[in-house]
């Protein structure tokens, strides 16, 4: 379906984007754990590859994409070294990081769901597994760096874009209107959804009538 929408050369360029992006956001948080060289390109491999190859798994799309095509394993080295080398100030990183997986998140989610679709899934499925394949690869950068995964806790609405934009396509497909345009609207959504979330602090709701007198933990 993908190589409806895009010739193969964009539908590649759109993956290398995806995994370049997410490489950078976990390179970046390695950067912030004060991870050496080897750590910042696992930390990088694991965020951007990770989604994706559960994904393939799942759909028994197998070997997985980042096996059987050399580029998408050589990209997050890349962004590791861009980031070893050229990572901004220290005070910058944490915004640089949302950045970069505010965009993941939106790209991924998408081809995800789509991909999905292509072998046999429902749309409901489908839609599910973009949302683990936008989520799957951050959940593991998280538990590396023996954080609380933001899908978990979904501070400041991490999975709940990822959602909307799976949901959009799935929509699309149903409405036989899935084009370039509701393609990019539904990356572009995504997007801007996640960086306003955290602009003005949204995040889901906490349990109904929660009354408990010990604060959250950060």
């Amino acid at each position: 379906m993908l190589h409806d929408l895009f010739p193969p050369g964009v539908q590649h360029a759109l993956d290398l984007a995806g995994i370049f992006v997410f490489a950078t956001s976990g390179a970046l948080l390695a950067v912030r754990k004060n991870f050496d060289v080897f750590g910042i390109a696992v930390l990088a491999l694991v965020t951007a590859l990770g989604g994706g190859l559960f994904r393939d798994l799942v759909i028994g799309a197998v070997p997985p994409a980042a096996f059987g095509e050399l580029s998408f394993f050589v990209t997050p080295l890349v962004a590791a070294a861009f980031v070893f080398f050229l990572h901004p100030e220290v005070q910058r990183i944490n915004r640089a990081i949302n950045v970069f997986d505010a965009a993941g998140l939106a790209l991924f989610c998408v081809t995800g769901t789509t991909k999905a679709y292509e072998y046999g899934l429902g749309l409901t499925a489908s839609a599910a597994l973009g949302l683990a394949t936008a989520v799957g690869g951050g959940v593991l950068r998280d538990v590396l760096v023996n954080e609380v995964p933001s899908l978990l806790r979904d501070r400041e609405m991490y999975a709940v874009p990822a959602t909307v934009g799976a949901a959009m396509v799935a929509l699309s497909i149903a409405a036989d209107s899935l084009n370039a345009i509701t393609t990019g609207l539904a990356i572009v959504t995504t997007f801007v959804l996640r960086l306003l979330a955290m602009r003005y602090h949204w995040r889901a709701p906490l349990a109904w009538n929660r009354r408990s007198s010990v604060a959250e933990e950060p």
